[in-house]
């Protein structure tokens, strides 16, 4: 897999990563469309790339200095399982060091906690609710 970057959101990369989103989010999950297309105009859109397709995408804000708050982590159902992300989070998180970065955070669905858990994050805060679906505020130093 291919891990590619841009925060050009008229670039065709960041269209396929959209159209995934889409796919996942509004389809699969029934997240209304104007939530899941918030904030466009400036993250790092991260897409891991095969065969010309856009299977797993992630987009990253800087809140701070020192913290990235990573975001709409996505990936394309046949695609699933198989430690594409843990690849896509490996480059977020090394592009981070290289920035300076010593803190990641993210929102995560809690069917997706056990995953992000893994990667090294630890659940910080309260449940809330976010499009519907129950989530908890995770960080990871790094």
């Amino acid at each position: 897999m291919l891990i590619q970057t841009t925060t050009d959101i008229t670039s065709a990369l960041y269209q396929k990563i959209l159209s995934l989103r889409k796919e996942v989010f509004v389809k699969e999950q029934n997240v209304p469309a104007n939530l899941e297309l918030e904030n466009e105009q400036g993250p790092i859109y991260y897409g891991g790339v095969i065969d010309d397709t856009v299977v797993c995408c992630a987009r990253v804000i800087e809140e701070d200095n020192k913290t990235w708050h990573i975001q709409r982590v996505a990936t394309k159902k046949p695609f699933r399982g198989q430690g594409l992300n843990s690849q896509l989070f490996k480059k977020i998180e090394q592009d981070a060091k290289n920035n300076g970065i010593d803190r990641l955070i993210l929102g995560a669905q809690d069917q997706a906690q056990g995953f992000y858990l893994h990667l090294g994050f630890k659940v910080v805060g309260d449940a809330f609710i976010d499009a519907g679906i129950t989530h908890h505020m995770m960080e990871k130093k790094i």
